[in-house]
C-alpha cells in the first residue's frame, strides 16, 4: 500500500510548483511530518484551502484543519506476510493569536493507530495540540 501513497506524494510535489512569496502582513504556517506519512492543509476557518502545502492567514484567531495519512498494519495476507493499509485522519487546530509576519509549523505523526499534530512557533514552542475530528477512508 505504500506505493500509491508514495506516487501521490511525488505527483503532488511535481505538479504543485514553487511556493508563493510570504506576505509580511499575514502569518505563514508550513507543514512537516516524517517520511511515509502525508500531511496536507485541508481547511482554514471551515473553508477549503487552495494549496495543501501551507496556510497563509490574517493575524488573529483561526481554526486550521489538516489531513494526515499514514500506514497501519491490517493483518496477514494469504501468503502469511503482514500487510498494511492507509489510514486518513482529519485533525483540527484552534489558535487565538496568529501574528503577522511570523512563521509557524504544524508537525504531525502517529503513535500506533492514533494521529497527532501540534502547532509550533519559530522558537519551537508548542502553541496548540490538534483534536482528532475523524479517521477512516475518505
Amino acid at each position: 500500500m505504500r506505493y500509491p501513497l508514495l506516487c501521490l506524494s511525488v505527483l503532488l510535489a511535481a505538479c504543485a510548483g514553487p511556493l508563493p512569496s510570504r506576505d509580511p502582513q499575514q502569518a505563514w504556517v508550513s507543514l512537516s511530518t516524517l517520511p511515509g506519512q502525508w500531511l496536507m492543509a485541508d481547511q482554514l476557518d471551515s473553508r477549503p484551502v487552495n494549496d495543501g502545502r501551507y496556510f497563509q492567514l490574517r493575524p488573529g484567531v483561526h481554526q486550521l484543519q489538516v489531513r494526515l495519512q499514514f500506514e497501519v498494519p491490517s493483518g496477514r495476507g494469504g501468503d502469511g506476510l503482514a500487510s498494511t493499509h492507509t489510514r486518513t485522519c482529519l485533525l483540527r487546530l484552534d489558535y487565538p493569536a496568529f501574528v503577522a509576519g511570523q512563521g509557524y509549523v504544524i508537525k504531525g505523526g502517529q503513535q500506533g493507530y492514533r494521529p497527532w499534530a501540534r502547532l509550533y512557533d519559530e522558537q519551537r514552542q508548542v502553541l496548540a495540540r490538534a483534536k482528532v475530528r475523524r479517521c477512516g477512508t475518505f
